[in-house]
């Protein structure tokens, strides 16, 4: 009778040392990664060509409260302008409603009374990103640019708001 023999490859076991090829891969991937990282948020870059969406206001803002009108400023990161709710992307400042310290509520004051200023000091562009139009809570996600420069960015600059990096810091 005829015996039939299994062959079996004498393999090395795999290796998991990264090989030279798979470094270099590495370090072209990760360029790639925090670039389109960077277009997809807003706040880093501008958005451009179809991601973006522009719109140039030119309101005379005021504090929101009873008998205001329809563009007022509500904190030093969120306006009402008409039915709308804009929130400024990338920047977190004070809250002024419910504040945790009295530090935190003199800044929030003085945040909101600066963004009033800048808001009043001529026509600015609001963009959108098409890919993160608005806020859990239905607030519009807007740069706000005015020649070029981000008023949130002033903001952070002034000390009046934090840059936004998905949770909220302590003003205390």
């Amino acid at each position: 009778m005829f015996r039939k023999k299994h062959f079996t490859p004498h393999r090395r076991p795999p290796s998991f040392k990264p090989q030279r090829r798979d470094i270099r891969q590495l370090l072209w991937l990760a360029p790639l990664l925090l670039l389109a990282g960077a277009l997809l948020d807003p706040s880093l870059i501008e958005p451009v060509g179809p991601l973006g969406a522009t719109e140039e206001v030119a309101a005379t803002f005021t504090r929101c409260g009873p008998g205001r009108g329809s563009a007022c400023v509500i904190d030093g990161d969120t306006f009402k302008l008409g039915d709308r709710k804009i929130r400024i992307t990338g920047i977190d400042a004070p809250e002024l409603a419910e504040p945790r310290c009295p530090a935190e509520a003199a800044l929030a004051r003085r945040a909101a009374d600066r963004l009033l200023v800048l808001l009043n000091e001529g026509p600015f562009v609001m963009v959108a990103h098409r890919l993160q139009r608005q806020d859990r809570r239905g607030r519009d996600l807007m740069v706000i640019r005015r020649d070029g420069k981000s008023i949130g960015g002033q903001l952070m600059d002034e000390g009046l708001a934090h840059r936004y990096i998905g949770s909220k810091r302590s003003w205390c």
